[in-house]
């Protein structure tokens, strides 16, 4: 697996990993979907390769595909792996709210016996922001007498908010957004197929997370935001964009992308109130907040769509040059 971008966190970990002077737990932080799952996994393959010699010649976290220990983990059979993650609700594609306490005691099986392919042992938690409290005072117990040769990855989109005896028995690596020449590749990866006007859209939605930027992929980004920079730009006195926006967006096959139109009509509000002054800028601002208050509520009101995307471009189209409305 070869990651993109964060190469001080992956120096961080070498150094560490290289002097005999791993930390138990490791707590990845930053926001959601920039690749601290990504790195998890990589860190996992790498630690358990080595310990299993010989040692990889490689650089950084990247382990070679064929690997034994890398097939293993593909597949999910690597005995001494352990992911604890959100589990389907029964007969449905929907995610618990949680990770349970059940989950975690499950661990006291991998830990009750020795490692099975080498002395190591590793358990990653994505994420731990998903665990119960319960869950949490359970998985402490494991943070402060951690089973020998065993390494913790837990990842965080929100440290803030966990128990402060669990950060304060890890050590943080913290993780920033991609930059755009990153993105970019990361995408081309990703979606090979995707025209290059799609691939722009996706790395300004995905604000630096490859993983947000390929939760729009298939969506037609681009046309969304041409749409909406026209109704910012020349405004729209004959209805026609947004009659056509509301046509498109309305019909229930256009769920997926009805709900990105969402998302993105008040980040474009935003965007273009920074670039504004005094009272113009106070009108975008109110703007903003209404926008976002009925894009928050559209889906779970049941608000209908085609209505809802027509009053939200004619607050785009409020935004444009007082001559071209």
């Amino acid at each position: 697996m070869t990651l993109l971008g964060h190469d001080e966190q992956i120096a961080a970990f070498r150094e560490a990993a290289d002097s005999g002077r791993l930390h138990h737990a490791w707590l990845l932080t930053g926001a959601e979907g920039i690749g601290k799952a990504s790195f998890a996994r990589a860190a996992a393959t790498r630690l358990l390769a080595d310990a299993a010699g010989p040692r990889v010649q490689l650089p950084g976290l990247a382990t070679p595909e064929d690997h034994p220990i890398a097939n293993y983990i593909r597949v999910g059979s690597h005995p001494d792996l352990r992911i604890l993650e959100r589990l389907a609700k029964d007969r449905s594609e929907e995610l618990a709210r949680s990770i349970t306490i059940d989950q975690v005691r499950s661990l006291q099986s991998l830990f009750a016996t020795t490692p099975s392919l080498s002395p190591r042992r590793v358990v990653i938690i994505d994420a731990i922001d998903d665990l119960e409290r319960p869950a949490a005072n359970a998985l402490l117990k494991n943070l402060e007498e951690p089973p020998a040769g065993t390494t913790f990855f837990l990842i965080s989109h929100a440290p803030g908010r966990l128990l402060p005896t669990i950060r304060s028995r890890c050590r943080q690596l913290r993780f920033t957004p991609l930059d755009p020449a990153q993105m970019r590749l990361a995408l081309q990866r990703a979606l090979p197929e995707e025209p290059s006007d799609e691939i722009d859209a996706l790395i300004r939605v995905g604000n630096g997370s490859p993983g947000r930027a390929l939760g729009f992929a298939g969506l037609e980004i681009a046309a969304l935001d041409a749409a909406m920079d026209r109704l910012v730009g020349e405004g729209d006195p004959t209805n026609a964009i947004r009659s056509a926006l509301s046509k498109q967006l309305g019909l229930k096959a256009a769920q997926a992308r009805y709900e990105a139109y969402l998302e993105r009509v008040p980040a474009r509000i935003a965007a273009e109130a920074q670039h504004r002054n005094g009272g113009v800028m106070a009108d975008a601002v109110a703007l903003w907040e209404d926008a976002r208050r009925i894009c928050e509520s559209a889906v779970h009101l049941s608000l209908d769509p085609a209505t809802t995307v027509f009053e939200l471009a004619t607050m785009l189209a409020k935004l444009a040059p007082v001559s071209t409305r």
